[in-house]
């Protein structure tokens, strides 16, 4: 989530009044909330510095997704989501790609906060509207709330579970009271509330899938679809919000299709043959070899890398905790010693990768070197719960020179391994708990990750573990992540310039119990649920960066992960038939800025036939 304090823009005093507290306070109403210095954009901004606002209209493009869907309800855990049914809703406010800490208003005009944080309030734009023409009313809003947090996906609880109450405080204003600390993300975390309609909803049972076109309020509409196969959204061009400053210049494309396909090897092989426009490549092999085809030699496929400053979080291979075998934190350690990222970087991505090491990586908030006096402050009060390592050494990955020698890092895991009980019988690892030998299945979705497990598997062979990869479709694979049935899996826990209310769920003791919930490990620590409610009461942005430095040193040595690596930049590959700004946002590729130049298309059109 994007957030950080927002400058006070425009401020009033008022007078005691209903509904207000006991002594007047300074009210601060704009359109935009910001954790940082201020927003981007002032309130009369024109457009977004990364959209062409004359970018024609029109044309019909084509994307990609993997596996199948089965529900136009994203809201919920039951069913696969269609790709794209984002385009559909709509939020009170929304954030762009080049200011990561704002949220600006979308459906609100105006947000207005007090001095104290303690509520939020939105006033909704008169032409906001659903597709049917049916107003956004505050009705609306309060029912999403109360919908999403009763029946939505289990993280909307934990998301607004300090929000006390909703309420209509007006024709087109709706008001959210706080509970407890003071929150600087809060307001901006009510912002990003997807708004339903009461009416259509409230008609059906919001906690099942359904393949019934859904009523938003979008810029784009389910046009038609083949469950499982494809899906077409059609440009509404009576929109309410195509004039806002936010949305001059994108949405540009008439129609967009997403076609389905049974894996990324097979997708990539329609790419190269035309039948779909774009790709954000994330294989290093692909990128490496897959691009040298004939439409790109002869410059109809343009491929670029571009660089952003996003933090990228941790991907790493997960264990879950909740199996009895890792709650041996020695042994979650020592496998870390088996897996090699240096060899697998030079002979597996080409040297693409650099190894990832924080939960906070590319960020201000990523722990480094020993922890500061002001990280030791929050830090001692929690030492019984922490691993001693975190007050005196700088935790590192283990490291390989690369060239598949790994007998040094195995001999330290095995020193690790027999100083927790743990004992070679038959070539095989005892666990001394269970006299059980050890087995780990490695749970995939992709069987592009096949090739990075199996010399780690081969690797773990030799100090006696026994290893598996089981590779299943999409669907089975997210009921069994929901499930928490599984060993090993590969997960990328993102992160974002200002973490918030969502640690709770990557990381908090109530969310490993909760299925599926993003505390995919499992991992119950006291100091973590101390270090997560600090980073969310956090005053200011140094605290929040103190606070966040703490909890990645926790984390960093609970061994709950084996970090494996990232990279700093969007690899984008496109038919040349797109027009595109030359300022490309630091956040993101900006496709939805981007529009079909037609004398590219026709190019294009005619070197295919």
């Amino acid at each position: 989530m994007v957030k950080f304090f927002v400058k006070i823009l425009i401020s009033i005093t008022v007078a005691i009044g209903i509904g207000l507290p006991s002594l007047a306070q300074t009210l601060s109403s704009r359109h935009a909330l910001t954790l940082g210095d201020k927003p981007k954009y002032e309130k009369d901004f024109k457009n977004l510095d990364y959209v062409n606002p004359g970018a024609p209209k029109g044309g019909k493009i084509r994307r990609h997704s993997i596996g199948g869907f089965d529900s136009f309800n994203p809201f919920i855990i039951k069913g696969t989501p269609a790709a794209g049914i984002g385009l559909v809703f709509e939020t009170l406010t929304t954030t762009t790609e080049d200011d990561a800490l704002s949220d600006y208003g979308l459906i609100a005009e105006t947000i207005t906060t007090p001095s104290d944080l303690s509520w939020v309030e939105f006033k909704l734009r008169q032409n906001a509207r659903f597709h049917d023409g049916t107003p956004i009313n505050p009705e609306d809003v309060i029912y999403s709330f109360k919908t999403l947090t009763k029946q939505g996906r289990p993280h909307y609880r934990y998301y607004y579970s300090n929000v006390k109450k909703a309420e209509k405080t007006g024709p087109k204003t709706v008001r959210f009271h706080f509970k407890g600390k003071r929150n600087r993300e809060l307001p901006q975390i009510m912002g990003q509330l997807p708004v339903i309609s009461q009416k259509w909803w409230s008609q059906r049972n919001f906690s099942s899938t359904t393949l019934e076109i859904p009523l938003g309020s979008g810029p784009y509409k389910i046009k038609n679809f083949e469950p499982g196969r494809h899906i077409t959204y059609e440009r509404k061009k009576d929109y309410w919000g195509k004039d806002l400053p936010l949305n001059r210049g994108r949405y540009n494309f008439d129609e967009v299709r997403f076609d389905y396909y049974k894996d990324q090897s097979v997708a990539m092989e329609a790419f190269k043959a035309g039948e779909y426009d774009f790709r954000s490549e994330n294989s290093s092999k692909r990128w490496a070899k897959d691009y040298q085809f004939p439409a790109r030699r002869a410059k109809k496929v343009i491929v670029s890398e571009q660089s952003h400053t996003n933090p990228a979080g941790m991907q790493a291979f997960v264990y879950n905790l909740r199996r009895p075998k890792f709650q041996d934190k020695l042994l979650r350690e020592a496998l870390s010693y088996a897996f090699d990222f240096e060899w697998s970087n030079k002979n597996l991505f080409y040297g693409q990768y650099k190894r990832t090491r924080s939960f906070f990586q590319n960020s201000e908030l990523a722990a480094t070197g020993l922890p500061s006096p002001e990280e030791l402050e929050i830090l001692t009060p929690l030492r019984d719960h922490i691993d001693p390592r975190v007050f005196h050494q700088s935790y590192a990955p283990p490291r390989t020179s690369g060239d598949g020698r790994v007998r040094g890092n195995l001999r330290i895991a095995q020193r690790l391994l027999k100083k927790a009980g743990w004992k070679i019988e038959n070539t095989k690892l005892i666990n001394p708990k269970t006299g059980q030998p050890l087995e780990i299945e490695f749970l995939l979705v992709s069987p592009d990750f096949e090739r990075v497990v199996l010399p780690f598997i081969q690797n773990l062979k030799r100090l006696g573990v026994m290893g598996k990869i089981r590779t299943v479709d999409p669907s089975q694979y997210q009921n069994r992540i929901r499930d928490f049935d599984f060993d090993v899996i590969i997960f990328t826990f993102g992160q974002s310039n200002s973490p918030g209310n969502e640690q709770r769920d990557l990381w908090s003791s109530n969310a490993a119990t909760r299925k599926g919930s993003y505390n995919i490990s499992g991992i119950r620590n006291l100091a973590v649920d101390a270090l997560v409610d600090q980073i969310i009461s956090a005053p200011n942005r140094k605290r929040l960066v103190t606070a966040s430095r703490a909890l990645d040193r926790v984390l960093q040595w609970s061994h709950i992960v084996i970090p494996q690596w990232h990279i700093s930049a969007f690899r984008l590959a496109r038919w040349d038939k797109f027009g595109i700004s030359p300022k490309p946002p630091a956040h993101g590729p900006g496709f939805w800025s981007w529009w079909i130049d037609p004398e590219k298309e026709a190019l294009l059109r005619s070197a295919r036939k």
